[in-house]
């Protein structure tokens, strides 16, 4: 994971949004524990694809392959500071991943529009890409979220804007 400025925009650790996210919480038994930085409008994550994340033996599933581009562009969002919810994910896996790999994953606004936020991700194994994806997020606001955190007894939290 970069530990320096790239260009002239420094990568900082972001943190978990929820403890027990399966994307990045560290208490998830089995989630993915993702490791993000963010930037101005680029976000980098990894995780290590454990034998909790295979679907065929040996290899990621695909579903959670889609979750971990899904969280690292979610990402984004605090960079924003405006909540968002994902409105289309769309996933082109170029090669399976291995169990045993870093998957690393680099995304980054492509664009907005009103209320929406375009962005695109690249995800690399060992420096050869093994999935492609974009996605489009609707800004909404906190209060969307409020019922299902009351719920889950967690507080509201505000996005982080490095």
């Amino acid at each position: 994971m970069p530990d320096r400025a790239t260009d002239d925009d420094e990568l900082r650790p972001l943190p978990s949004h929820y403890r027990m996210c399966f994307g990045c919480g560290e208490e998830h038994p089995t989630g993915l524990h993702m490791k993000v930085f963010g930037s101005k409008d680029r976000v980098v994550g990894s995780f290590l694809v454990t034998e909790h994340h295979q679907g065929a033996p040996g290899l990621a599933h695909g579903g959670v392959i889609a979750a971990a581009v899904d969280e690292a562009m979610g990402f984004l969002i605090y960079l924003l500071a405006a909540p968002a919810v994902t409105v289309h994910l769309e996933v082109d896996y170029r090669k399976p991943v291995p169990v045993g790999s870093v998957l690393e994953l680099e995304t980054h606004v492509e664009k907005i529009d009103g209320r929406k936020v375009y962005a695109v991700l690249t995800g690399r194994a060992d420096g050869v890409v093994h999935v492609e994806a974009s996605s489009i997020y609707v800004k909404v606001t906190v209060e969307h979220f409020r019922p299902h955190y009351e719920r889950q007894g967690e507080k509201l939290i505000r996005p982080y804007n490095p």
